[in-house]
């Protein structure tokens, strides 16, 4: 399905947990449910991947209707795949695999290869999930021109995936709006740096909001206001 056919809103909430164990996860997963949010990915900062695994099957059991996407930080993206749970609803790579070269002389080129290679990997698999790519992201390989990067990515993600340069720091405001002019109709998501009090100044040109840090009180437990603050100002913007 496409993301228009999955999210039908015209901006998308989901909310990040980064796992430390499954009773923290289903606890917040509940927070996140309760107060609004269109879904939830769950991300192993601090934990190897079959723990993130195990919990995701605990938190399938509990909220069997909710969507559910995985960020799996310590594997590849092609492990990740193979990892992935069949019911998972979506999947988050960091890493996109676009790649700009800058010369000292001329204009940038840029390679693509492997993000075309994941994306016949993705289709051959059979998975029905939705596929985030991060673009010009944080903790990434620097990109002068994200706009144009973007457009590229557009036929092998089927969302675009940006941050801020590192977590807590929202984008430039000038970034996002170049990326969507470039990419269009095409999904466009912030990961990083979006709060109750910023959500609003980037609503015009952006479609999903991935946000941990900014709904939390600590980096693994999430607030129940502000989850549910920034849910009603989505729905209203």
């Amino acid at each position: 399905m496409s993301y228009r056919e999955v999210f039908k809103k015209k901006h998308t909430f989901l909310v990040v947990v980064h796992v430390v164990s499954v009773e923290q996860a289903l606890r917040n997963v509940g927070i996140a449910v309760t107060n609004g949010a269109d879904g939830v990915f769950l991300i192993n900062h601090n934990i190897q991947f079959k723990e993130l695994l195990y919990t995701y099957h605990r938190v399938r059991e509990q909220f069997p209707l909710l969507w559910i996407g995985l960020n799996f930080l310590d594997l590849s993206s092609g492990r990740a795949l193979v990892e992935l749970p069949r019911d998972a609803n979506g999947l988050w790579i960091d890493d996109g695999g676009v790649h700009e070269e800058t010369p000292k002389v001329g204009p940038s080129t840029y390679h693509y290869s492997w993000a075309k290679s994941f994306r016949r990997l993705l289709d051959r698999s059979g998975w029905k999930g939705l596929y985030f790519g991060g673009v010009a992201f944080k903790g990434q390989s620097y990109v002068t021109d994200p706009a144009t990067v973007a457009g590229l990515c557009v036929p092998f993600m089927d969302v675009i995936t940006t941050s801020g340069v590192s977590t807590g720091n929202a984008p430039d405001h000038g970034k996002i709006q170049e990326m969507k002019g470039v990419i269009g109709h095409h999904p466009l998501a912030i990961a990083s740096g979006i709060t109750p009090e910023n959500v609003l100044g980037y609503t015009l040109y952006t479609d999903c909001f991935l946000i941990a840090t900014g709904v939390s009180d600590s980096f693994t437990e999430l607030n129940p206001s502000k989850v549910r603050k920034l849910a009603d100002i989505l729905a209203n913007a």
